[in-house]
């Protein structure tokens, strides 16, 4: 009995040790990308800022009748709400989407986040750790100054990516920056990490400011192929009225809702 004890005290040191020296290994692969990155790309100046530079997704690669509805939740202060109501609506037609959640709204809903998460009609974005806009020499936009350099812009996109696969088991594939905002350098930067960056065609409630008529209006106006861009963290905006009175009609028109993953992006 002793022996047979000593083998298994054995056989899990071996083990323990193989799982040790395995996370150091990723531990010092993951150290040695980042720094690959930061050399190719530190001293590069940009010369595109926007919502939509060269490389940002803004459509899906289709001609056929869908549109993807995303929706941000930005977080921060006065922004880490929920509009329970858009969302349950989103349940109850069984209409996908794709959420964008950055890391200061997952800690401020940390329960909403988790169910969301586990619904099969809903796919997770990143929309970074503390929702700044995507810039390698911290250009500004809305108040909001954006990551300072390289490395700080792959702290932003990775540490929430990290935090979201620690909840949900699964990385992200698509990151939006904080505001929408980037630069094509930072893109290049997020794609070598493994990430699309998304943006949209459609602006479906200009930051949840939209009354529900305009919502419904930019919503009705949609093109075939077009990611429409609100947001799921203003309750006290129309975004939620405008969409509920807008989905019967699109369906009317023939237009099908899918998420991003389900198609290629352009």
């Amino acid at each position: 009995m002793r022996n047979e004890r000593n083998k298994n005290f054995t056989l899990l040191i071996f083990i323990l040790i193989i799982i040790l020296v395995s996370v150091d290994l990723g531990q010092c692969q993951e150290a040695k990308t980042k720094e690959k990155i930061i050399s190719a790309f530190t001293g590069k100046v940009p010369r595109e800022w926007g919502v939509r530079v060269t490389g940002v997704k803004t459509r899906l690669n289709t001609d056929q009748k869908v549109l993807a509805l995303t929706f941000d939740a930005c977080g921060g202060l006065k922004r880490s709400s929920f509009d329970s109501k858009l969302i349950r609506y989103l349940k109850n037609e069984k209409i996908p989407a794709t959420l964008f959640v950055s890391g200061k709204w997952i800690d401020a809903n940390r329960d909403v986040f988790q169910e969301l998460a586990r619904n099969p009609l809903f796919e997770i974005g990143n929309h970074g750790l503390n929702h700044k806009p995507c810039s390698v020499n911290g250009r500004s936009v809305y108040a909001i100054k954006g990551t300072r350099s390289v490395g700080e812009l792959m702290d932003e996109i990775e540490g929430n990516a990290i935090k979201i696969q620690e909840l949900t088991g699964r990385k992200p594939k698509y990151y939006r920056p904080g505001t929408g905002y980037c630069d094509e350098i930072g893109v290049e930067v997020a794609n070598a990490l493994g990430y699309q960056v998304v943006n949209s065609s459609v602006l479906g409630d200009a930051g949840a400011t939209y009354s529900k008529d305009r919502v419904k209006r930019a919503l009705l106006n949609a093109s075939p192929s077009s990611i429409i861009l609100m947001h799921m963290n203003h309750p006290e905006g129309e975004t939620a009225e405008g969409l509920i009175e807008a989905i019967p009609e699109l369906r009317k028109n023939g237009f099908k809702f899918v998420k991003l993953s389900e198609y290629d992006l352009r």
